[in-house]
C-alpha cells in the first residue's frame, strides 16, 4: 500500500501549515473566540483564495474534485492551529449534502458561493432527545399548498449563528425513531417563523439552538428524496467522522510535541523533567497512542475512497480510537504540564476542550463501539 501524498496533496498541506503559522497564532485565535460572531470573515475569504473550501466539491461546479485523503490533509492542518472558523459545518456538512443530494438546480445555486466564500451554511440535525442518533427526529415537514411547513427544534447547530442558509432534517412520514420518513429542506437562515439564540461551547465554537415556528419551505427545497433523507445523512456524516479524526490527530500531534518541549526546558531539582525515566516512559505511551490513531485514519481512508465494504466498521473503528487515543494524551498533556495545563492562558487546555467536544460529535466511543458490534457480529 502506497501511502505516499502526491505532489498536489503535499502543496496543500504545506499552504496550510504555513497559514497556520503565519497567520493564525494563538493570540490570534484567542480574539476570533472572543468575537460577537466567533469566527473571522476576513480569513474566512482567505481560505477561499487559497482554494480550500473547493477541495471535495466537483470540478463541473468550479471544485478541486478532491477525496477523502485531501479532506484529511487540510482538516489535519487546521486541527493543529484551532481553526474555529466553519469548515466541518459549511463545507463538509452543508455543502456535503448539496453535492451528494442536491438538485442540479439547488447545486448550481449553491455550490459556487461555497467555494467563494461569500456564503455560509450549517446542518440543523441534533435534537433535544435525540443524543447521537439522527434518526431520532421530532421536527416535523407537513406537506401544504405548493410545499410543506416546518415545526420543531434544533439544538446545538454547528455555525447556525453565521449560516445564511440552512439544511434540516425533518419527519414527513413515519414514527419518532424510524430511519424511513426522514426529509432534507433548504431554509434561509432568516426565513419567518425561525427563532434562533446562540452560545459559546468549551472548545470556543459557537453553535445556535433554533426554533422553527410554521416556517414555510417550496417543495423545490427539498434536497435528496423525500422520506429518504436519512441514507443521505449517513452518507455525509461518515465523510464528517474521517475529518473531525483528522482533525483531532493534528490536536494530537500539536499536544504531543507541546509536552515534549515542556519537558525539555522545564526543570525540578535542578533537572530537566524530560530527563526522568518515568516521565519519557510515558511520552512514549502517548505516542504510540498517536501513531495508532494515525494507522487507523490511514485505513479509514483507503475503505472510503476505494468504496471498500467495511468502510462503515472502519469509520467507527477510527471513532472509538480517537476517543481512546485522545482522551490518553489530552490527559497526560495537562498531567505533565500540571496545574497550568487546564488554564485558560496555555493553549493546552483548550486542544483537550476541542479533543472532548470532537469526541461528542456524530458520537462518542461507546456509541461507535456499539455500532461497530453491530456491523461485526449481527
Amino acid at each position: 500500500m502506497n501511502f505516499e501524498f502526491s505532489e498536489e496533496q503535499v502543496m496543500l498541506r504545506d499552504s496550510v501549515a504555513r497559514y497556520v503559522q503565519d497567520d493564525y497564532d494563538w493570540e490570534t485565535r484567542v480574539a476570533i473566540a472572543g468575537s460577537e460572531t466567533g469566527i473571522d470573515r476576513a480569513k474566512w475569504q482567505t481560505f477561499a483564495e487559497l482554494g480550500w473550501l473547493s477541495i471535495p466539491f466537483a470540478e463541473e461546479h468550479g471544485g478541486f474534485g478532491g477525496g477523502p485523503l485531501d479532506v484529511m490533509v487540510v482538516m489535519e492542518e487546521l486541527g493543529k492551529g484551532l481553526v474555529l472558523e466553519p469548515y466541518l459545518a459549511t463545507v463538509l456538512l452543508y455543502g456535503g449534502l448539496l453535492q451528494k443530494g442536491g438538485s442540479a438546480r439547488q447545486q448550481e445555486a449553491r455550490i459556487p458561493s461555497i467555494i467563494d466564500g461569500s456564503s455560509l451554511g450549517a446542518f440543523a440535525y441534533l435534537e433535544r432527545q435525540s443524543r447521537f442518533e439522527t434518526s431520532d427526529v421530532l421536527t416535523t415537514a407537513t406537506a401544504n399548498d405548493g410545499g410543506y411547513a416546518l415545526n420543531g427544534e434544533k439544538v446545538v447547530v454547528f455555525n447556525g449563528m453565521n449560516a445564511d442558509q440552512l439544511i434540516v432534517s425533518a419527519r414527513t412520514s413515519g414514527e419518532q425513531s424510524d430511519e424511513q420518513g426522514i426529509s432534507l429542506f433548504l431554509v434561509a437562515a432568516d426565513a419567518e417563523g425561525i427563532e434562533s439564540v446562540s452560545y459559546r461551547m468549551m472548545d470556543g465554537q459557537r453553535v445556535s439552538n433554533i426554533v422553527f415556528k410554521d416556517v414555510q419551505v417550496a417543495a423545490d427545497d427539498l434536497v435528496g428524496e423525500l422520506d429518504g433523507g436519512h441514507a443521505l445523512i449517513n452518507a455525509v456524516a461518515r465523510d464528517a467522522n474521517l475529518a473531525l479524526s483528522a482533525e483531532a490527530l493534528g490536536i494530537m500531534a500539536q499536544l504531543n510535541a507541546k509536552t515534549a518541549e515542556y519537558a525539555r526546558t522545564r526543570e525540578q531539582f535542578g533537572v530537566a523533567i524530560g530527563k526522568f525515566q518515568a516521565l519519557q516512559h510515558r511520552m512514549v505511551d502517548t505516542f504510540i497512542s498517536y501513531e495508532q490513531t494515525k494507522s487507523m485514519l490511514y485505513r479509514a481512508v483507503c475503505a472510503l475512497t476505494d468504496d471498500q465494504e467495511d468502510e462503515d466498521q472502519a469509520i467507527h473503528a477510527l471513532r472509538m480510537m480517537v476517543d481512546k487515543a485522545g482522551k490518553h494524551i489530552f490527559g497526560e498533556a495537562i498531567q505533565l504540564h500540571g496545574g497550568m495545563g487546564i488554564t485558560d492562558e496555555l493553549d493546552i487546555g483548550h486542544y483537550a476542550k476541542r479533543l472532548m467536544m470532537i469526541n461528542t460529535t456524530f458520537g462518542n466511543g461507546d456509541y461507535h463501539q456499539a455500532k461497530f458490534n453491530a456491523l461485526r457480529y449481527n
